[in-house]
């Protein structure tokens, strides 16, 4: 059976993995638009707002990932399993 600890640990890599992974896609698919051979600048411009989109989730990914951390940290100082019972 999972305890608190562990459910914790693996929602936080779970959660932080997929948005590391989309924040990736997002700003290749940005930097592939922007650098695309498009005559088109509103296109352009759309590849720039990602990449900068990008840059900022990255930004928001990293200050999440220490929150997470904190909170890991946290719930493993607090979370001290119940003594034995006493016996007579």
């Amino acid at each position: 059976m999972m305890n608190v600890i562990s459910f914790i640990q693996s929602l936080i890599i779970t959660v932080t993995l997929i948005a590391w992974i989309l924040f990736l896609l997002s700003w290749a698919i940005g930097w592939a638009i922007r650098g695309s051979p498009i005559p088109f600048m509103r296109i352009k411009r759309t590849g720039e707002r990602m990449v900068e989109d990008a840059v900022w989730a990255a930004f928001w990914l990293a200050m999440g990932t220490t929150v997470f951390a904190i909170i890991a940290y946290i719930a493993t100082v607090l979370y001290q399993p119940l003594p034995e019972p006493p016996t007579i």
